[in-house]
């Protein structure tokens, strides 16, 4: 798809006229029956991001996910072939879970030969072959080869795993279109150090995508975050991206956000210049293969001004490349209408002092300040649209990541209801 630049007297959302310029209407955030069509027609239709292969560094090595949005527990884990696969995380024999450890319902990693159930012993080999029956004489006729683990689609790209429970649904590649082929060659395997966050969120899952989507409250929400000069000045000239692209159902946003080190040392906090870092990152960019050049999806505006790429991968994935070389993700798992858990991790190429340390700790507790802060507003959103005082809410032109993606999510349920229908 062509890169626009914003015209003089334009917008970015004209150059998609699918998507409109009205208000948009928020009633699929707080309406019950829309949510258990998106759990059906979304989450059990499309790819859906679960970790990253560094999880799994070793034949036999597992994790868990607990996923209430689709009703399951799955593993994963590493074959004797180096094969990724998961499973539904239940026995075949009573419905047991497989795999937990002092708690059923807490996720839970490690490294086995097999998994035994702890309820009567059966055994699956890691490929989910069913080899140990306790007691097996006792049976009527039980063929283990029919009652193996139950599979569910797993496929990898660059590192990431992907689920997908419709057996009928495009390749991972093909889902991931553009995107996913302009990022190949990012070394993500390259920054292995992980920073994780995780917290229950008492609002819809689409209203904290809509908060890191668009920078325009970015002079408002964190001002006190920067030192007053700073403040100042981005309260007077606003924010505007550098660019924005829509390859649905995915999108990006391209920003100046981000630029390390900053031209001027007086705008930044003490600490900051002390440990080279920030928000944006450590300053001092690593010195491995594939940041010069980047990949073409990173920076296709190709300003001089980059800071940062967001990439939002429909439905719950945002993916985040920084300038000075580390990147982030972050997930949102609805577990009802009005909840999910938000899942942040920040990824970088490990450190080799014990400054680079200290440095990526201070990007690591600076990002999770200003996701707390975009949090806190939330909860509030959720409780006054449910009110229904105001249903249909105009968006700007900077908000155009967030009009795609209420756009999608309405397409999607509605493709499923009609497909439903027509079954």
């Amino acid at each position: 798809m062509a890169h626009f630049q914003k015209p003089a007297a334009g917008s970015w959302t004209e150059h998609y006229p699918d998507l409109g310029t009205e208000p948009v209407d928020y009633t699929d955030s707080i309406d019950p029956e829309f949510y258990e069509a998106e759990r059906e027609g979304i989450f059990k239709k499309t790819w859906l991001y679960m970790g990253r292969v560094e999880k799994l560094p070793k034949v036999g090595s597992y994790f868990t996910r607990e996923l209430p949005v689709v009703n399951t527990s799955l593993i994963f884990v590493k074959g004797k072939d180096k094969v990724i696969r998961s499973f539904h995380n239940v026995c075949r024999h009573r419905g047991n879970k497989l795999v937990w450890d002092d708690f059923p319902n807490e996720e839970t990693a490690g490294s086995c030969r097999q998994f035994t159930c702890k309820y009567h012993a059966w055994r699956y080999q890691l490929d989910g072959e069913l080899t140990y029956v306790q007691q097996e004489s006792e049976f009527f006729d039980l063929d283990k080869s029919l009652y193996g683990l139950k599979e569910v689609r797993c496929e990898v790209w660059e590192g990431f795993i992907f689920v997908n429970f419709d057996n009928t649904a495009v390749s991972l590649t093909d889902y991931l279109g553009g995107y996913g082929k302009g990022l190949e060659g990012y070394p993500f395997h390259e920054m292995t150090e992980t920073y994780s966050y995780r917290a229950e969120i008492g609002s819809n899952w689409k209203l904290f995508i809509d908060a890191f989507a668009e920078f325009y409250h970015a002079p408002i929400l964190h001002q006190k975050q920067a030192v007053k000069d700073e403040a100042d000045k981005l309260m007077k000239v606003g924010f505007e991206a550098l660019h924005y692209d829509l390859q649905s159902p995915h999108s990006m946003i391209s920003s100046w956000g981000g630029m390390a080190p900053p031209k001027d040392m007086n705008m930044v906090k003490p600490i900051e210049r002390v440990l080279r870092s920030g928000l944006f990152g450590p300053w001092d960019r690593p010195d491995i293969e594939g940041l010069d050049p980047l990949p073409p999806a990173v920076n296709p505006a190709g300003a001089k001004p980059w800071g940062v790429d967001e990439f939002e991968f429909f439905p719950n994935m945002s993916l985040l490349i920084w300038a000075p070389g580390w990147y982030l993700t972050y997930t949102y798992w609805p577990t009802a209408v009005d909840k999910h858990i938000f899942e942040c991790n920040l990824y970088f190429v490990p450190p080799k002092t014990i400054r680079e340390r200290l440095a990526q700790e201070l990007a690591a507790v600076t990002v999770k300040e200003y996701a707390l802060q975009d949090a806190n507003t939330l909860e509030a959103t959720q409780k006054m649209l449910e009110t229904r005082t105001v249903t249909e809410f105009p968006l700007c032109d900077q908000e155009i990541l967030l009009r795609h993606l209420h756009k999608m999510a309405v397409d999607h349920v509605e493709e499923y209801r009609n497909a439903s229908v027509a079954g």
